[in-house]
Protein backbone atom coordinates (compact mmCIF):
# COMPACT_ATOMS: atom_id res chain seq x y z
CA UNK A 1 0.00 0.00 0.00
CA UNK A 2 2.84 2.39 0.81
CA UNK A 3 4.16 2.25 -2.73
CA UNK A 4 0.71 2.95 -4.15
CA UNK A 5 0.26 5.89 -1.79
CA UNK A 6 3.61 7.33 -2.78
CA UNK A 7 2.68 6.86 -6.44
CA UNK A 8 -0.58 8.81 -5.97
CA UNK A 9 1.22 11.60 -4.11
CA UNK A 10 3.90 11.84 -6.76
CA UNK A 11 1.36 11.78 -9.58
CA UNK A 12 -0.56 14.69 -8.07
CA UNK A 13 2.51 16.53 -6.74
CA UNK A 14 1.05 16.49 -3.24
CA UNK A 15 -2.57 16.96 -4.35
CA UNK A 16 -4.87 13.91 -4.17
CA UNK A 17 -7.81 13.44 -6.51
CA UNK A 18 -10.86 12.15 -4.61
CA UNK A 19 -13.85 10.12 -5.80
CA UNK A 20 -17.39 11.30 -4.93
CA UNK A 21 -18.71 9.84 -1.65
CA UNK A 22 -22.52 9.69 -1.81
CA UNK A 23 -24.56 9.21 1.38
CA UNK A 24 -28.28 8.29 1.63
CA UNK A 25 -30.51 9.13 4.61
CA UNK A 26 -33.65 7.11 5.27
CA UNK A 27 -35.36 10.07 6.97
CA UNK A 28 -34.66 12.63 4.22
CA UNK A 29 -36.03 13.49 0.76
CA UNK A 30 -33.45 14.51 -1.87
CA UNK A 31 -33.58 18.09 -3.15
CA UNK A 32 -31.82 16.86 -6.33
CA UNK A 33 -29.24 19.66 -6.48
CA UNK A 34 -26.14 17.46 -6.06
CA UNK A 35 -25.73 17.02 -9.85
CA UNK A 36 -26.41 13.30 -9.41
CA UNK A 37 -28.36 11.74 -12.29
CA UNK A 38 -32.14 11.77 -11.56
CA UNK A 39 -32.25 7.97 -11.95
CA UNK A 40 -29.60 7.48 -9.25
CA UNK A 41 -31.00 9.23 -6.18
CA UNK A 42 -32.57 5.94 -5.00
CA UNK A 43 -29.99 3.64 -6.59
CA UNK A 44 -29.12 2.11 -3.21
CA UNK A 45 -32.70 0.95 -2.62
CA UNK A 46 -35.78 2.51 -1.06
CA UNK A 47 -35.03 0.92 2.30
CA UNK A 48 -31.74 2.87 2.47
CA UNK A 49 -33.40 6.14 1.49
CA UNK A 50 -32.58 8.76 -1.11
CA UNK A 51 -29.10 10.19 -1.61
CA UNK A 52 -29.17 13.73 -0.27
CA UNK A 53 -25.58 14.18 0.90
CA UNK A 54 -22.13 14.16 -0.66
CA UNK A 55 -19.18 13.99 1.74
CA UNK A 56 -15.78 15.58 1.06
CA UNK A 57 -12.33 14.50 2.30
CA UNK A 58 -14.02 12.24 4.81
CA UNK A 59 -12.24 9.74 7.04
CA UNK A 60 -15.34 8.72 9.02
CA UNK A 61 -18.08 6.25 8.13
CA UNK A 62 -21.68 7.39 7.84
CA UNK A 63 -23.91 6.00 10.58
CA UNK A 64 -26.93 4.77 8.65
CA UNK A 65 -27.91 1.69 10.61
CA UNK A 66 -28.17 -1.93 9.41
CA UNK A 67 -27.11 -2.53 5.84
CA UNK A 68 -24.65 0.36 5.74
CA UNK A 69 -21.50 -0.55 3.76
CA UNK A 70 -18.26 -0.34 5.73
CA UNK A 71 -16.94 2.42 3.48
CA UNK A 72 -20.11 4.55 3.17
CA UNK A 73 -19.15 8.20 3.55
CA UNK A 74 -15.43 7.50 3.30
CA UNK A 75 -13.35 9.28 0.64
CA UNK A 76 -11.09 7.41 -1.77
CA UNK A 77 -8.05 8.89 -3.48
CA UNK A 78 -7.89 7.72 -7.09
CA UNK A 79 -5.24 7.71 -9.81
CA UNK A 80 -5.52 9.87 -12.89
CA UNK A 81 -6.69 6.92 -15.00
CA UNK A 82 -9.12 5.78 -12.29
CA UNK A 83 -7.71 2.27 -12.04
CA UNK A 84 -6.19 2.52 -8.56
CA UNK A 85 -7.70 3.82 -5.34
CA UNK A 86 -6.92 4.00 -1.62
CA UNK A 87 -9.01 5.29 1.26
CA UNK A 88 -7.95 8.78 2.31
CA UNK A 89 -8.03 7.52 5.90
CA UNK A 90 -5.49 4.81 5.06
CA UNK A 91 -3.24 7.35 3.35
CA UNK A 92 -3.31 9.61 6.40
CA UNK A 93 -2.79 6.72 8.82
CA UNK A 94 0.25 5.62 6.80
CA UNK A 95 1.83 8.98 5.98
CA UNK A 96 0.66 10.96 9.03
CA UNK A 97 1.99 14.53 9.13
CA UNK A 98 3.19 14.33 5.55
CA UNK A 99 -0.49 14.59 4.60
CA UNK A 100 -2.28 16.62 7.29
CA UNK A 101 0.70 18.42 8.82
CA UNK A 102 2.63 17.47 11.94
CA UNK A 103 0.63 19.78 14.19
CA UNK A 104 -2.70 18.24 13.17
CA UNK A 105 -1.36 14.69 13.29
CA UNK A 106 0.27 15.11 16.71
CA UNK A 107 -2.92 16.50 18.19
CA UNK A 108 -5.59 14.34 16.52
CA UNK A 109 -3.79 11.32 15.07
CA UNK A 110 -5.84 11.78 11.92
CA UNK A 111 -7.90 14.24 9.88
CA UNK A 112 -10.45 15.60 12.39
CA UNK A 113 -12.87 17.29 9.97
CA UNK A 114 -14.80 16.72 6.78
CA UNK A 115 -17.34 18.67 4.74
CA UNK A 116 -20.57 17.72 3.05
CA UNK A 117 -23.27 18.98 0.76
CA UNK A 118 -26.63 18.59 2.48
CA UNK A 119 -29.44 18.59 -0.08
CA UNK A 120 -32.90 18.02 1.38
CA UNK A 121 -36.18 19.01 -0.25
CA UNK A 122 -37.68 20.04 3.08
CA UNK A 123 -36.36 20.99 6.51
CA UNK A 124 -34.64 18.61 8.91
CA UNK A 125 -36.05 17.98 12.39
CA UNK A 126 -34.99 20.24 15.27
CA UNK A 127 -31.95 18.30 16.48
CA UNK A 128 -28.75 18.59 18.47
CA UNK A 129 -25.16 17.39 18.21
CA UNK A 130 -23.72 16.24 21.52
CA UNK A 131 -20.93 18.04 23.34
CA UNK A 132 -17.63 16.35 24.27
CA UNK A 133 -18.90 14.90 27.53
CA UNK A 134 -22.17 13.52 26.15
CA UNK A 135 -20.54 12.12 22.99
CA UNK A 136 -17.79 10.43 25.02
CA UNK A 137 -20.42 8.44 26.94
CA UNK A 138 -21.21 6.53 23.75
CA UNK A 139 -17.61 6.37 22.53
CA UNK A 140 -17.92 9.20 20.05
CA UNK A 141 -16.71 12.76 19.52
CA UNK A 142 -18.70 15.98 19.56
CA UNK A 143 -19.55 17.80 16.37
CA UNK A 144 -19.22 21.52 15.65
CA UNK A 145 -20.56 22.34 12.21
CA UNK A 146 -20.91 25.36 9.96
CA UNK A 147 -23.22 26.23 7.08
CA UNK A 148 -22.73 28.06 3.80
CA UNK A 149 -25.42 28.32 1.09
CA UNK A 150 -23.74 28.45 -2.37
CA UNK A 151 -25.75 30.23 -5.05
CA UNK A 152 -24.37 27.83 -7.67
CA UNK A 153 -26.15 24.86 -6.05
CA UNK A 154 -29.49 26.48 -5.32
CA UNK A 155 -31.41 26.72 -8.59
CA UNK A 156 -34.44 26.19 -6.31
CA UNK A 157 -34.76 26.79 -2.57
CA UNK A 158 -36.78 23.72 -1.63
CA UNK A 159 -39.92 23.67 0.49
CA UNK A 160 -38.75 25.62 3.55
CA UNK A 161 -35.69 27.92 3.16
CA UNK A 162 -35.70 28.86 6.84
CA UNK A 163 -33.74 27.37 9.74
CA UNK A 164 -34.91 27.19 13.35
CA UNK A 165 -32.18 27.78 15.93
CA UNK A 166 -32.51 27.29 19.69
CA UNK A 167 -35.51 28.70 21.56
CA UNK A 168 -37.21 32.01 22.06
CA UNK A 169 -35.83 33.98 25.02
CA UNK A 170 -37.87 33.15 28.12
CA UNK A 171 -38.64 29.56 27.15
CA UNK A 172 -38.13 27.24 30.13
CA UNK A 173 -36.59 23.80 30.40
CA UNK A 174 -39.92 22.45 31.64
CA UNK A 175 -41.63 23.63 28.45
CA UNK A 176 -39.03 21.87 26.33
CA UNK A 177 -39.19 18.72 28.44
CA UNK A 178 -42.95 18.58 27.93
CA UNK A 179 -42.53 18.60 24.15
CA UNK A 180 -40.03 15.76 24.38
CA UNK A 181 -42.38 13.69 26.54
CA UNK A 182 -45.03 14.18 23.84
CA UNK A 183 -42.73 12.95 21.06
CA UNK A 184 -44.57 9.67 20.52
CA UNK A 185 -48.06 11.20 20.67
CA UNK A 186 -47.96 13.10 17.39
CA UNK A 187 -46.61 16.54 16.59
CA UNK A 188 -44.73 17.62 19.72
CA UNK A 189 -44.63 21.23 18.41
CA UNK A 190 -41.14 21.93 19.71
CA UNK A 191 -40.55 24.55 16.99
CA UNK A 192 -43.41 26.57 18.51
CA UNK A 193 -40.84 27.42 21.17
CA UNK A 194 -38.20 28.43 18.62
CA UNK A 195 -37.69 31.01 15.90
CA UNK A 196 -36.80 30.53 12.24
CA UNK A 197 -34.36 32.66 10.25
CA UNK A 198 -34.71 33.18 6.50
CA UNK A 199 -31.66 31.83 4.71
CA UNK A 200 -29.65 34.05 2.36
CA UNK A 201 -27.52 32.67 -0.46
CA UNK A 202 -23.74 32.97 -0.09
CA UNK A 203 -23.92 33.47 3.68
CA UNK A 204 -23.95 30.98 6.54
CA UNK A 205 -24.18 30.11 10.22
CA UNK A 206 -21.95 28.72 12.95
CA UNK A 207 -23.56 25.83 14.89
CA UNK A 208 -21.64 24.62 17.96
CA UNK A 209 -22.51 21.40 19.84
CA UNK A 210 -25.50 21.69 22.15
CA UNK A 211 -27.43 24.06 19.85
CA UNK A 212 -30.81 22.83 18.64
CA UNK A 213 -31.26 23.52 14.94
CA UNK A 214 -33.65 22.49 12.16
CA UNK A 215 -31.76 23.12 8.90
CA UNK A 216 -33.79 24.63 6.10
CA UNK A 217 -34.15 23.39 2.55
CA UNK A 218 -31.28 25.20 0.80
CA UNK A 219 -28.50 22.99 -0.55
CA UNK A 220 -25.85 23.59 2.09
CA UNK A 221 -22.07 23.25 2.25
CA UNK A 222 -21.24 22.06 5.77
CA UNK A 223 -17.66 21.95 7.06
CA UNK A 224 -17.70 20.11 10.40
CA UNK A 225 -15.82 18.01 12.90
CA UNK A 226 -15.54 14.35 11.93
CA UNK A 227 -18.47 12.87 13.83
CA UNK A 228 -21.97 11.67 12.98
CA UNK A 229 -23.44 12.05 16.48
CA UNK A 230 -26.95 13.55 16.88
CA UNK A 231 -30.42 13.27 18.42
CA UNK A 232 -33.69 14.42 16.83
CA UNK A 233 -36.03 16.41 19.13
CA UNK A 234 -38.89 17.10 16.67
CA UNK A 235 -41.49 14.41 15.94
CA UNK A 236 -43.42 15.74 12.90
CA UNK A 237 -42.04 17.99 10.19
CA UNK A 238 -43.65 20.44 7.79
CA UNK A 239 -45.69 18.37 5.35
CA UNK A 240 -46.57 15.79 8.02
CA UNK A 241 -43.32 13.83 7.65
CA UNK A 242 -42.84 11.70 10.76
CA UNK A 243 -39.57 11.21 12.66
CA UNK A 244 -39.09 7.78 14.33
CA UNK A 245 -38.86 8.00 18.12
CA UNK A 246 -35.67 5.93 18.03
CA UNK A 247 -33.89 9.03 16.69
CA UNK A 248 -34.86 10.98 19.83
CA UNK A 249 -32.66 8.59 21.80
CA UNK A 250 -29.93 8.14 19.19
CA UNK A 251 -26.52 8.35 20.88
CA UNK A 252 -28.02 8.30 24.38
CA UNK A 253 -26.32 5.79 26.72
CA UNK A 254 -28.62 2.79 27.35
CA UNK A 255 -29.06 3.79 30.98
CA UNK A 256 -30.36 7.25 29.92
CA UNK A 257 -32.99 6.08 27.45
CA UNK A 258 -36.32 7.31 28.80
CA UNK A 259 -34.68 10.05 30.91
CA UNK A 260 -35.96 13.32 29.48
CA UNK A 261 -33.87 15.34 31.91
CA UNK A 262 -30.80 13.83 30.23
CA UNK A 263 -31.98 15.16 26.86
CA UNK A 264 -32.25 18.63 28.41
CA UNK A 265 -28.81 18.33 30.02
CA UNK A 266 -26.96 17.92 26.72
CA UNK A 267 -28.24 21.29 25.48
CA UNK A 268 -26.14 24.44 25.82
CA UNK A 269 -29.08 26.16 27.43
CA UNK A 270 -27.77 29.73 27.63
CA UNK A 271 -26.77 29.73 23.96
CA UNK A 272 -30.12 28.24 22.91
CA UNK A 273 -32.11 31.08 24.51
CA UNK A 274 -29.61 33.86 23.74
CA UNK A 275 -31.52 36.88 22.32
CA UNK A 276 -28.39 37.80 20.33
CA UNK A 277 -28.09 34.37 18.70
CA UNK A 278 -28.24 35.74 15.13
CA UNK A 279 -25.54 38.37 15.69
CA UNK A 280 -23.23 35.80 17.28
CA UNK A 281 -23.69 32.96 14.80
CA UNK A 282 -24.46 34.48 11.37
CA UNK A 283 -21.53 34.63 8.93
CA UNK A 284 -21.14 36.77 5.81
CA UNK A 285 -18.01 36.28 3.65
CA UNK A 286 -14.85 38.11 4.79
CA UNK A 287 -12.09 38.87 2.25
CA UNK A 288 -8.69 37.56 3.30
CA UNK A 289 -7.12 40.75 1.91
CA UNK A 290 -8.46 43.98 0.39
CA UNK A 291 -10.58 42.92 -2.59
CA UNK A 292 -9.07 45.35 -5.09
CA UNK A 293 -5.57 44.09 -4.30
CA UNK A 294 -6.63 40.51 -4.91
CA UNK A 295 -8.56 41.33 -8.10
CA UNK A 296 -5.47 43.02 -9.50
CA UNK A 297 -3.67 39.68 -9.01
CA UNK A 298 -6.48 37.73 -10.67
CA UNK A 299 -8.50 36.29 -7.81
CA UNK A 300 -10.70 36.91 -4.76
CA UNK A 301 -10.48 34.74 -1.67
CA UNK A 302 -12.86 34.98 1.29
CA UNK A 303 -13.38 33.28 4.62
CA UNK A 304 -16.91 31.88 4.60
CA UNK A 305 -16.79 29.80 7.82
CA UNK A 306 -14.64 31.40 10.49
CA UNK A 307 -16.19 31.38 13.97
CA UNK A 308 -14.58 28.15 15.20
CA UNK A 309 -10.83 27.54 15.37
CA UNK A 310 -11.31 23.78 14.95
CA UNK A 311 -12.92 23.89 11.50
CA UNK A 312 -13.13 26.62 8.87
CA UNK A 313 -13.61 27.24 5.15
CA UNK A 314 -12.73 29.65 2.33
CA UNK A 315 -14.18 30.44 -1.08
CA UNK A 316 -11.62 31.02 -3.84
CA UNK A 317 -12.67 32.74 -7.06
CA UNK A 318 -10.15 32.92 -9.92
CA UNK A 319 -11.05 35.50 -12.56
CA UNK A 320 -11.50 34.52 -16.23
CA UNK A 321 -8.26 33.77 -18.06
CA UNK A 322 -6.07 34.26 -14.98
CA UNK A 323 -3.48 32.04 -13.28
CA UNK A 324 -2.67 32.43 -9.60
CA UNK A 325 -0.59 30.61 -7.01
CA UNK A 326 -2.37 30.31 -3.67
CA UNK A 327 -0.56 29.45 -0.45
CA UNK A 328 -2.26 28.22 2.71
CA UNK A 329 -0.82 27.44 6.12
CA UNK A 330 -2.62 24.08 6.44
CA UNK A 331 -3.92 21.09 4.52
CA UNK A 332 -7.41 21.31 3.06
CA UNK A 333 -10.08 19.53 1.06
CA UNK A 334 -11.65 21.34 -1.88
CA UNK A 335 -14.77 21.10 -3.99
CA UNK A 336 -15.31 22.82 -7.32
CA UNK A 337 -18.44 24.97 -7.58
CA UNK A 338 -18.08 26.63 -10.97
CA UNK A 339 -15.84 26.82 -14.04
CA UNK A 340 -12.99 24.73 -15.40
CA UNK A 341 -9.22 24.91 -15.52
CA UNK A 342 -6.17 23.45 -13.82
CA UNK A 343 -5.09 22.77 -10.24
CA UNK A 344 -1.38 22.05 -10.42
CA UNK A 345 -1.18 18.99 -12.70
CA UNK A 346 -4.89 18.17 -12.40
CA UNK A 347 -7.73 19.19 -14.68
CA UNK A 348 -10.56 20.99 -12.89
CA UNK A 349 -14.16 20.52 -14.01
CA UNK A 350 -17.64 21.15 -12.67
CA UNK A 351 -19.80 18.38 -14.13
CA UNK A 352 -23.44 19.02 -14.94
CA UNK A 353 -24.60 15.43 -14.37
CA UNK A 354 -22.87 12.62 -12.44
CA UNK A 355 -23.80 8.94 -12.49
CA UNK A 356 -23.48 7.00 -9.24
CA UNK A 357 -20.00 5.44 -9.22
CA UNK A 358 -18.65 7.80 -11.87
CA UNK A 359 -15.35 9.56 -11.20
CA UNK A 360 -15.08 13.34 -11.45
CA UNK A 361 -12.44 16.09 -11.46
CA UNK A 362 -14.23 18.35 -8.98
CA UNK A 363 -12.83 17.19 -5.62
CA UNK A 364 -9.27 17.13 -4.28
CA UNK A 365 -7.23 17.03 -1.07
CA UNK A 366 -4.24 19.35 -0.83
CA UNK A 367 -1.60 18.01 1.54
CA UNK A 368 0.05 20.29 4.08
CA UNK A 369 3.40 20.51 2.21
CA UNK A 370 1.65 21.33 -1.08
CA UNK A 371 -0.60 23.92 0.57
CA UNK A 372 2.36 25.70 2.16
CA UNK A 373 4.44 25.59 -1.04
CA UNK A 374 1.51 27.00 -3.02
CA UNK A 375 -0.87 25.50 -5.56
CA UNK A 376 -1.18 27.04 -9.01
CA UNK A 377 -4.75 27.46 -10.25
CA UNK A 378 -5.62 28.41 -13.84
CA UNK A 379 -9.03 29.51 -15.07
CA UNK A 380 -9.27 28.43 -18.70
CA UNK A 381 -12.51 30.25 -19.40
CA UNK A 382 -12.49 33.71 -20.98
CA UNK A 383 -15.87 34.61 -19.48
CA UNK A 384 -16.72 32.51 -16.43
CA UNK A 385 -15.12 32.67 -12.97
CA UNK A 386 -13.60 29.53 -11.48
CA UNK A 387 -14.95 29.02 -7.95
CA UNK A 388 -13.97 26.45 -5.33
CA UNK A 389 -14.70 25.85 -1.65
CA UNK A 390 -11.85 24.84 0.68
CA UNK A 391 -12.28 23.40 4.17
CA UNK A 392 -9.61 23.21 6.84
CA UNK A 393 -8.98 21.81 10.27
CA UNK A 394 -7.04 24.24 12.45
CA UNK A 395 -5.62 27.10 10.38
CA UNK A 396 -3.22 29.63 11.90
CA UNK A 397 -4.46 32.34 9.50
CA UNK A 398 -8.07 32.11 10.68
CA UNK A 399 -9.50 35.47 11.82
CA UNK A 400 -11.62 34.27 14.78
CA UNK A 401 -14.50 36.63 15.47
Amino acid sequence: MRSLIEKLLEEGQGVLRLAPAWVPRSFCRPGKRLKLHPDDYYVLGLERGGIDERWFSSTIRAENGPGTPEDEGLSYAVSSDGTERVLLKEIIDEMKGQIVGDDIWNQYRGWPVYAKLFDNLGPLPHHVHHNDEAAARVGKKSKHEMYFFPAQLNNHVGEFPYTFFGFNPGVTKEQVKETLMNFGKGDNRITNLSRAYKLTLDTGFDVPPGILHAPGSLCTYEPQLASDVFAMYQSVLSGEHVVPESLLWKDAPPEEVGNYDYLISILDWESNVDPDFYQKHFMAPKPVRPIEEMRAEGYVEEWICYKCKLVSAKRLTVLPGRTVTIRDSAAYGLYMLQGHGKLGVWDLETPTLIRYGQLTNDEFFVTAPAAKAGVTVTNRSKTEPLVMLKHFSENSELPIS
